[in-house]
Protein backbone atom coordinates (compact mmCIF):
# COMPACT_ATOMS: atom_id res chain seq x y z
CA UNK A 1 0.00 0.00 0.00
CA UNK A 2 1.27 3.45 -0.94
CA UNK A 3 0.65 6.45 1.33
CA UNK A 4 1.26 10.12 0.49
CA UNK A 5 1.45 12.56 3.41
CA UNK A 6 1.22 16.09 2.05
CA UNK A 7 1.98 19.51 3.52
CA UNK A 8 0.32 22.02 1.14
CA UNK A 9 1.97 25.34 0.39
CA UNK A 10 0.63 28.86 0.44
CA UNK A 11 2.40 30.95 -2.22
CA UNK A 12 1.37 34.14 -0.41
CA UNK A 13 3.76 33.31 2.44
CA UNK A 14 7.01 35.08 1.57
CA UNK A 15 9.29 32.75 3.51
CA UNK A 16 8.57 29.86 1.14
CA UNK A 17 9.77 31.91 -1.82
CA UNK A 18 13.27 30.53 -1.72
CA UNK A 19 13.99 31.30 -5.36
CA UNK A 20 13.17 35.00 -4.84
CA UNK A 21 15.25 35.21 -1.64
CA UNK A 22 17.91 32.63 -0.84
CA UNK A 23 17.82 33.75 2.79
CA UNK A 24 14.39 32.14 3.16
CA UNK A 25 16.05 28.75 3.20
CA UNK A 26 16.80 29.51 6.85
CA UNK A 27 13.08 30.05 7.60
CA UNK A 28 11.39 26.99 6.08
CA UNK A 29 10.56 24.30 8.64
CA UNK A 30 9.90 20.60 8.23
CA UNK A 31 6.24 19.42 8.50
CA UNK A 32 6.79 17.64 11.80
CA UNK A 33 3.23 16.39 12.24
CA UNK A 34 3.49 14.34 9.04
CA UNK A 35 6.82 12.91 10.16
CA UNK A 36 5.17 11.84 13.43
CA UNK A 37 2.36 10.09 11.54
CA UNK A 38 4.95 8.35 9.38
CA UNK A 39 6.54 7.02 12.56
CA UNK A 40 3.18 5.53 13.54
CA UNK A 41 2.62 3.89 10.14
CA UNK A 42 3.35 0.13 9.80
CA UNK A 43 6.17 -1.01 7.48
CA UNK A 44 3.59 -2.53 5.10
CA UNK A 45 2.85 1.00 3.87
CA UNK A 46 5.24 2.69 1.44
CA UNK A 47 5.37 6.30 2.68
CA UNK A 48 6.19 9.48 0.78
CA UNK A 49 6.13 12.84 2.55
CA UNK A 50 5.53 15.76 0.18
CA UNK A 51 6.39 19.24 1.46
CA UNK A 52 5.11 21.69 -1.14
CA UNK A 53 7.17 24.45 0.45
CA UNK A 54 10.11 22.96 -1.44
CA UNK A 55 8.24 23.27 -4.73
CA UNK A 56 5.01 21.92 -6.23
CA UNK A 57 5.37 18.32 -7.40
CA UNK A 58 3.93 16.90 -10.61
CA UNK A 59 1.29 14.73 -8.95
CA UNK A 60 0.00 13.16 -12.22
CA UNK A 61 3.51 11.92 -12.97
CA UNK A 62 3.90 10.32 -9.54
CA UNK A 63 2.85 6.73 -8.78
CA UNK A 64 -0.81 6.48 -7.83
CA UNK A 65 -1.18 6.21 -4.04
CA UNK A 66 -3.74 4.13 -2.17
CA UNK A 67 -4.36 6.82 0.45
CA UNK A 68 -3.52 10.52 0.82
CA UNK A 69 -3.22 12.30 4.15
CA UNK A 70 -3.15 16.11 4.24
CA UNK A 71 -2.45 18.45 7.12
CA UNK A 72 -3.18 22.18 7.01
CA UNK A 73 -3.14 25.35 8.99
CA UNK A 74 -5.98 27.74 8.13
CA UNK A 75 -3.86 29.63 5.59
CA UNK A 76 -3.14 26.37 3.75
CA UNK A 77 -6.76 25.30 3.45
CA UNK A 78 -7.32 26.49 -0.14
CA UNK A 79 -4.33 24.62 -1.47
CA UNK A 80 -5.23 21.57 0.63
CA UNK A 81 -8.64 21.44 -1.03
CA UNK A 82 -7.09 21.65 -4.52
CA UNK A 83 -4.72 18.78 -3.73
CA UNK A 84 -7.58 16.77 -2.26
CA UNK A 85 -9.72 17.37 -5.36
CA UNK A 86 -6.96 16.10 -7.65
CA UNK A 87 -6.61 12.79 -5.84
CA UNK A 88 -10.33 12.29 -5.29
CA UNK A 89 -10.90 12.84 -9.01
CA UNK A 90 -8.69 9.82 -9.77
CA UNK A 91 -10.39 7.69 -7.13
CA UNK A 92 -7.86 8.01 -4.27
CA UNK A 93 -9.40 8.54 -0.81
CA UNK A 94 -8.21 11.62 1.05
CA UNK A 95 -8.11 12.10 4.81
CA UNK A 96 -7.39 15.54 6.24
CA UNK A 97 -6.36 16.56 9.73
CA UNK A 98 -4.69 19.39 11.57
CA UNK A 99 -5.91 22.51 13.27
CA UNK A 100 -8.07 23.86 10.43
CA UNK A 101 -9.86 20.55 9.99
CA UNK A 102 -10.63 20.56 13.71
CA UNK A 103 -11.87 24.15 13.86
CA UNK A 104 -13.78 24.15 10.54
CA UNK A 105 -15.07 20.59 10.48
CA UNK A 106 -18.16 21.09 8.30
CA UNK A 107 -16.24 22.98 5.63
CA UNK A 108 -13.51 20.35 5.45
CA UNK A 109 -15.90 17.39 5.42
CA UNK A 110 -17.44 18.73 2.20
CA UNK A 111 -14.08 18.49 0.42
CA UNK A 112 -12.41 15.28 1.61
CA UNK A 113 -13.41 11.67 2.27
CA UNK A 114 -12.48 11.59 5.95
CA UNK A 115 -11.49 14.07 8.66
CA UNK A 116 -9.35 13.55 11.76
CA UNK A 117 -10.05 16.11 14.47
CA UNK A 118 -7.71 16.75 17.38
CA UNK A 119 -4.37 15.00 17.69
CA UNK A 120 -4.11 12.05 15.33
CA UNK A 121 -1.75 9.70 17.19
CA UNK A 122 -4.46 7.80 19.04
CA UNK A 123 -6.60 7.18 15.97
CA UNK A 124 -4.09 6.89 13.10
CA UNK A 125 -3.77 3.10 13.15
CA UNK A 126 -7.55 2.76 12.91
CA UNK A 127 -7.59 5.19 9.96
CA UNK A 128 -5.03 3.06 8.13
CA UNK A 129 -6.84 -0.21 8.93
CA UNK A 130 -10.14 1.20 7.72
CA UNK A 131 -8.53 2.52 4.53
CA UNK A 132 -6.95 -0.86 3.91
CA UNK A 133 -10.39 -2.51 4.04
CA UNK A 134 -12.15 0.24 2.06
CA UNK A 135 -14.14 1.32 5.10
CA UNK A 136 -13.00 4.87 5.91
CA UNK A 137 -15.28 6.65 8.37
CA UNK A 138 -16.31 10.23 7.67
CA UNK A 139 -14.79 11.43 10.96
CA UNK A 140 -12.27 10.24 13.51
CA UNK A 141 -11.90 12.02 16.85
CA UNK A 142 -8.30 11.95 18.05
CA UNK A 143 -8.68 14.12 21.14
CA UNK A 144 -5.51 14.68 23.16
CA UNK A 145 -2.78 12.09 22.77
CA UNK A 146 -0.72 10.56 25.55
CA UNK A 147 2.67 11.77 24.36
CA UNK A 148 4.45 9.39 26.71
CA UNK A 149 4.06 6.76 24.00
CA UNK A 150 4.68 8.64 20.76
CA UNK A 151 7.26 6.70 18.67
CA UNK A 152 10.31 8.36 17.24
CA UNK A 153 9.60 10.65 14.31
CA UNK A 154 10.64 9.57 10.78
CA UNK A 155 13.28 12.22 10.15
CA UNK A 156 14.74 10.08 7.38
CA UNK A 157 11.83 10.57 4.98
CA UNK A 158 12.55 14.16 3.97
CA UNK A 159 15.38 15.51 1.85
CA UNK A 160 18.47 16.98 3.44
CA UNK A 161 17.77 20.37 1.81
CA UNK A 162 16.45 21.88 5.05
CA UNK A 163 18.68 24.04 7.21
CA UNK A 164 16.73 23.11 10.35
CA UNK A 165 15.47 19.83 11.68
CA UNK A 166 12.40 19.83 13.94
CA UNK A 167 11.30 18.23 17.20
CA UNK A 168 8.51 18.60 19.76
CA UNK A 169 9.06 17.98 23.48
CA UNK A 170 5.80 19.30 25.01
CA UNK A 171 2.21 20.05 24.05
CA UNK A 172 -0.53 22.25 25.42
CA UNK A 173 -0.47 25.77 26.84
CA UNK A 174 -2.30 27.01 29.95
CA UNK A 175 -2.02 30.70 28.97
CA UNK A 176 -4.99 30.67 26.55
CA UNK A 177 -4.27 34.02 24.92
CA UNK A 178 -7.25 35.42 23.03
CA UNK A 179 -5.57 35.32 19.59
CA UNK A 180 -4.06 31.83 19.87
CA UNK A 181 -5.74 28.53 19.00
CA UNK A 182 -3.13 26.30 20.69
CA UNK A 183 -5.15 25.83 23.87
CA UNK A 184 -8.31 25.05 21.89
CA UNK A 185 -6.47 22.44 19.80
CA UNK A 186 -3.83 20.98 22.15
CA UNK A 187 -5.51 21.71 25.47
CA UNK A 188 -4.55 23.75 28.52
CA UNK A 189 -2.82 20.84 30.26
CA UNK A 190 0.94 21.01 29.77
CA UNK A 191 2.11 17.57 28.58
CA UNK A 192 5.78 16.57 28.43
CA UNK A 193 7.43 13.76 26.53
CA UNK A 194 9.77 11.44 28.43
CA UNK A 195 13.24 13.00 28.50
CA UNK A 196 15.05 9.87 27.22
CA UNK A 197 12.74 9.91 24.15
CA UNK A 198 13.58 13.55 23.50
CA UNK A 199 17.31 12.85 23.69
CA UNK A 200 17.06 9.83 21.38
CA UNK A 201 15.06 11.77 18.83
CA UNK A 202 17.54 14.66 18.89
CA UNK A 203 20.24 12.10 18.12
CA UNK A 204 18.27 10.84 15.10
CA UNK A 205 18.07 14.30 13.49
CA UNK A 206 20.76 14.72 10.85
CA UNK A 207 20.65 18.53 10.71
CA UNK A 208 23.02 20.36 13.03
CA UNK A 209 20.41 23.05 13.72
CA UNK A 210 16.97 22.17 15.08
CA UNK A 211 13.69 24.01 15.62
CA UNK A 212 11.91 22.97 18.82
CA UNK A 213 8.29 23.55 17.81
CA UNK A 214 6.81 23.56 21.33
CA UNK A 215 4.46 26.49 21.79
CA UNK A 216 5.85 27.05 25.28
CA UNK A 217 9.10 25.18 25.86
CA UNK A 218 9.49 25.61 29.61
CA UNK A 219 5.89 26.00 30.75
CA UNK A 220 4.69 28.27 33.53
CA UNK A 221 4.77 26.40 36.85
CA UNK A 222 7.72 25.43 39.08
CA UNK A 223 7.37 21.73 38.19
CA UNK A 224 7.45 22.65 34.48
CA UNK A 225 10.65 24.61 34.98
CA UNK A 226 12.20 21.76 36.96
CA UNK A 227 11.42 19.30 34.18
CA UNK A 228 12.90 21.68 31.59
CA UNK A 229 16.11 21.84 33.63
CA UNK A 230 16.27 18.04 33.79
CA UNK A 231 15.77 17.84 30.02
CA UNK A 232 18.47 20.41 29.29
CA UNK A 233 20.88 18.61 31.63
CA UNK A 234 20.22 15.28 29.90
CA UNK A 235 20.73 16.89 26.48
CA UNK A 236 24.02 18.43 27.59
CA UNK A 237 25.25 15.16 29.05
CA UNK A 238 24.38 13.36 25.80
CA UNK A 239 26.70 15.73 23.93
CA UNK A 240 24.22 16.07 21.07
CA UNK A 241 26.26 18.65 19.20
CA UNK A 242 23.08 20.36 18.09
CA UNK A 243 22.17 24.01 18.08
CA UNK A 244 18.49 24.73 18.53
CA UNK A 245 15.94 27.52 18.76
CA UNK A 246 12.60 27.46 20.56
CA UNK A 247 9.59 29.47 21.75
CA UNK A 248 8.98 30.50 25.34
CA UNK A 249 7.38 33.20 27.43
CA UNK A 250 9.42 35.96 29.04
CA UNK A 251 9.77 33.90 32.24
CA UNK A 252 12.54 32.07 30.37
CA UNK A 253 14.78 34.93 31.59
CA UNK A 254 13.92 34.58 35.27
CA UNK A 255 16.02 31.55 36.25
CA UNK A 256 19.79 31.72 35.90
CA UNK A 257 20.25 27.97 36.31
CA UNK A 258 17.68 27.33 33.57
CA UNK A 259 19.51 29.68 31.19
CA UNK A 260 22.88 28.08 31.95
CA UNK A 261 21.55 24.58 31.30
CA UNK A 262 19.69 25.66 28.14
CA UNK A 263 22.87 27.14 26.72
CA UNK A 264 24.89 24.02 27.57
CA UNK A 265 22.20 21.90 25.89
CA UNK A 266 22.62 23.87 22.66
CA UNK A 267 20.02 26.64 22.83
CA UNK A 268 21.11 29.43 20.49
CA UNK A 269 17.89 31.36 19.98
CA UNK A 270 14.57 31.96 21.71
CA UNK A 271 11.37 33.40 20.24
CA UNK A 272 9.49 35.48 22.83
CA UNK A 273 6.06 37.02 22.38
CA UNK A 274 6.07 40.55 23.81
CA UNK A 275 2.90 41.20 21.74
CA UNK A 276 2.06 44.70 22.98
CA UNK A 277 3.84 47.75 24.36
CA UNK A 278 1.25 48.55 27.02
CA UNK A 279 -0.47 46.79 29.94
CA UNK A 280 -3.83 47.61 28.31
CA UNK A 281 -2.77 45.81 25.13
CA UNK A 282 -1.55 42.79 27.08
CA UNK A 283 -4.84 42.63 28.98
CA UNK A 284 -6.72 42.81 25.67
CA UNK A 285 -4.76 39.80 24.42
CA UNK A 286 -4.87 37.87 27.69
CA UNK A 287 -1.05 37.85 27.86
CA UNK A 288 -0.93 37.60 31.65
CA UNK A 289 2.69 36.57 32.07
CA UNK A 290 3.99 39.81 30.56
CA UNK A 291 2.00 41.83 33.09
CA UNK A 292 4.31 40.89 35.98
CA UNK A 293 4.88 44.04 37.99
CA UNK A 294 8.33 45.52 37.74
CA UNK A 295 9.26 43.49 34.67
CA UNK A 296 12.24 45.10 32.94
CA UNK A 297 12.17 43.70 29.42
CA UNK A 298 15.58 45.08 28.53
CA UNK A 299 17.12 43.41 31.57
CA UNK A 300 15.32 40.15 30.76
CA UNK A 301 16.66 40.16 27.20
CA UNK A 302 20.19 40.88 28.42
CA UNK A 303 20.08 37.99 30.88
CA UNK A 304 19.19 35.62 28.05
CA UNK A 305 21.81 37.05 25.67
CA UNK A 306 24.57 36.71 28.25
CA UNK A 307 24.24 32.96 27.75
CA UNK A 308 24.96 33.23 24.02
CA UNK A 309 21.27 32.94 23.17
CA UNK A 310 19.78 35.26 20.54
CA UNK A 311 16.34 36.75 21.20
CA UNK A 312 13.59 37.19 18.60
CA UNK A 313 10.87 39.54 19.82
CA UNK A 314 7.32 39.20 18.49
CA UNK A 315 4.69 41.94 18.48
CA UNK A 316 1.15 42.33 17.14
CA UNK A 317 -0.26 45.32 15.26
CA UNK A 318 -4.00 45.98 15.15
CA UNK A 319 -5.09 45.89 18.77
CA UNK A 320 -8.00 48.11 19.74
CA UNK A 321 -5.61 50.43 21.56
CA UNK A 322 -3.22 50.73 18.58
CA UNK A 323 -3.25 54.11 16.85
CA UNK A 324 -1.18 55.91 14.21
CA UNK A 325 2.55 55.61 14.91
CA UNK A 326 2.33 52.15 16.47
CA UNK A 327 4.77 50.71 13.91
CA UNK A 328 7.49 53.19 14.77
CA UNK A 329 6.89 52.73 18.49
CA UNK A 330 7.25 48.96 18.17
CA UNK A 331 10.53 49.31 16.25
CA UNK A 332 11.85 51.71 18.88
CA UNK A 333 10.78 49.42 21.72
CA UNK A 334 12.40 46.40 20.06
CA UNK A 335 15.68 48.29 19.78
CA UNK A 336 15.32 49.48 23.37
CA UNK A 337 14.77 45.92 24.57
CA UNK A 338 17.83 44.91 22.57
CA UNK A 339 16.25 41.99 20.67
CA UNK A 340 18.30 40.49 17.85
CA UNK A 341 15.34 40.06 15.49
CA UNK A 342 11.86 41.53 15.32
CA UNK A 343 8.81 39.62 14.10
CA UNK A 344 5.63 41.70 13.76
CA UNK A 345 2.25 40.20 12.88
CA UNK A 346 -1.22 41.56 12.19
CA UNK A 347 -3.90 40.78 14.75
CA UNK A 348 -5.65 37.92 12.94
CA UNK A 349 -8.90 36.23 13.99
CA UNK A 350 -8.28 32.51 13.56
CA UNK A 351 -11.13 29.97 13.87
CA UNK A 352 -11.29 28.46 17.33
CA UNK A 353 -9.96 31.50 19.17
CA UNK A 354 -11.74 33.91 21.50
CA UNK A 355 -10.63 36.68 19.16
CA UNK A 356 -12.53 35.03 16.29
CA UNK A 357 -15.70 34.83 18.37
CA UNK A 358 -15.36 38.45 19.44
CA UNK A 359 -14.69 39.97 16.03
CA UNK A 360 -17.32 37.81 14.36
CA UNK A 361 -19.94 38.98 16.86
CA UNK A 362 -18.87 42.59 16.16
CA UNK A 363 -18.96 42.07 12.36
CA UNK A 364 -15.27 42.99 12.15
CA UNK A 365 -13.98 40.06 10.08
CA UNK A 366 -13.29 41.87 6.83
CA UNK A 367 -12.29 38.93 4.63
CA UNK A 368 -15.06 36.41 5.10
CA UNK A 369 -15.62 34.75 1.73
CA UNK A 370 -14.57 31.26 2.72
CA UNK A 371 -12.81 29.11 1.84
CA UNK A 372 -11.25 31.45 -0.76
CA UNK A 373 -10.18 34.10 1.76
CA UNK A 374 -8.42 31.63 4.07
CA UNK A 375 -5.24 32.06 2.02
CA UNK A 376 -4.79 35.48 3.60
CA UNK A 377 -5.00 34.19 7.17
CA UNK A 378 -1.22 33.87 7.43
CA UNK A 379 -0.89 36.51 10.22
CA UNK A 380 0.98 38.62 7.64
CA UNK A 381 -2.13 40.24 6.07
CA UNK A 382 -4.72 42.45 7.81
CA UNK A 383 -7.94 40.42 7.57
CA UNK A 384 -10.04 42.28 10.16
CA UNK A 385 -11.52 45.74 10.60
CA UNK A 386 -9.29 47.51 13.10
CA UNK A 387 -10.58 50.08 15.51
CA UNK A 388 -8.23 52.98 14.79
CA UNK A 389 -6.34 51.89 11.67
CA UNK A 390 -7.63 51.70 8.11
CA UNK A 391 -6.37 49.12 5.64
CA UNK A 392 -3.86 51.53 4.10
CA UNK A 393 -2.68 52.87 7.42
CA UNK A 394 -2.13 49.52 9.12
CA UNK A 395 -0.13 48.26 6.14
CA UNK A 396 2.00 51.40 6.21
CA UNK A 397 2.53 50.95 9.95
CA UNK A 398 3.80 47.42 9.30
CA UNK A 399 6.10 48.42 6.44
CA UNK A 400 7.43 51.41 8.35
CA UNK A 401 8.19 49.24 11.37
CA UNK A 402 10.10 46.70 9.28
CA UNK A 403 12.02 49.35 7.31
CA UNK A 404 13.01 51.06 10.55
CA UNK A 405 14.17 48.00 12.48
CA UNK A 406 15.81 46.33 9.46
CA UNK A 407 17.57 49.37 8.04
CA UNK A 408 21.17 48.69 7.07
CA UNK A 409 22.62 50.89 9.86
CA UNK A 410 20.56 49.12 12.53
CA UNK A 411 21.41 45.68 11.14
CA UNK A 412 25.12 46.49 11.18
CA UNK A 413 24.89 47.89 14.69
CA UNK A 414 23.29 44.68 15.95
CA UNK A 415 25.77 42.49 14.09
CA UNK A 416 28.75 44.45 15.42
CA UNK A 417 27.32 44.30 18.93
CA UNK A 418 27.02 40.53 18.70
CA UNK A 419 30.53 40.33 17.26
CA UNK A 420 31.86 42.35 20.19
CA UNK A 421 30.09 40.08 22.68
CA UNK A 422 31.01 36.95 20.66
CA UNK A 423 27.32 36.11 20.45
CA UNK A 424 26.81 34.36 17.10
CA UNK A 425 27.41 37.40 14.87
CA UNK A 426 27.11 35.44 11.62
CA UNK A 427 23.75 33.90 12.52
CA UNK A 428 22.53 37.30 13.72
CA UNK A 429 23.57 38.94 10.45
CA UNK A 430 22.06 36.21 8.25
CA UNK A 431 18.73 36.27 10.09
CA UNK A 432 18.52 40.07 9.86
CA UNK A 433 19.33 40.03 6.16
CA UNK A 434 16.67 37.34 5.66
CA UNK A 435 14.02 39.61 7.12
CA UNK A 436 15.30 42.62 5.19
CA UNK A 437 15.35 40.74 1.89
CA UNK A 438 11.61 40.13 2.22
CA UNK A 439 10.74 43.84 2.47
CA UNK A 440 10.41 44.11 -1.31
CA UNK A 441 8.37 40.91 -1.50
CA UNK A 442 6.13 42.14 1.30
CA UNK A 443 5.52 45.51 -0.35
CA UNK A 444 4.41 43.82 -3.56
CA UNK A 445 2.25 41.35 -1.64
CA UNK A 446 0.49 44.20 0.19
CA UNK A 447 -0.13 46.06 -3.09
CA UNK A 448 -1.71 42.93 -4.58
CA UNK A 449 -3.68 42.39 -1.38
CA UNK A 450 -5.14 45.90 -1.47
CA UNK A 451 -6.22 45.27 -5.05
CA UNK A 452 -7.91 42.04 -3.98
CA UNK A 453 -9.54 43.78 -1.01
CA UNK A 454 -10.89 46.54 -3.25
CA UNK A 455 -12.28 44.13 -5.81
CA UNK A 456 -13.82 41.97 -3.09
CA UNK A 457 -15.62 44.87 -1.44
CA UNK A 458 -16.78 46.35 -4.76
CA UNK A 459 -18.35 43.00 -5.62
CA UNK A 460 -20.07 42.87 -2.23
CA UNK A 461 -21.47 46.39 -2.72
CA UNK A 462 -22.88 45.44 -6.13
CA UNK A 463 -24.64 42.42 -4.67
Amino acid sequence: MRLYLINPSNPLVSIVKVKESRWNRYRVWKPLSLMVLAGLTPPSWEITIVDENLGLPDYPAMPRPDLVGITAFTSQANRAYKVAAHFRNIGVPVVMGGIHATMCLDEVMERVDSVVTGEAEVIWQQVLDDALHGNLKRRYEGGLADINYVPLTRHDLLASWYTFGAIQTTRGCPLNCSFCSVTAFNGARYRQRPIPDVVREFQSIREKRVLVVDDNLIGTRPEHIARAKDMFLAMAQANLRKEWIAQATINFADDEELLTLASKAGCRGIFIGFESLSPEGLQELGKKFNLLKGRDFRASVRRIQKHNILVVGSFIIGLDIDEAGIGKRIAEAARRYGVDNLNVLFLTPLPGTRLWDQLKSEDRIALSTFPEDWKYYTLTFPTARYKHLSLDSIIEEMLGCERDFYSIPHILRRALGNLWHRRQPLISLVSNLSYRSNLRLNSKAYADFKGYWGNRHNCLKQT
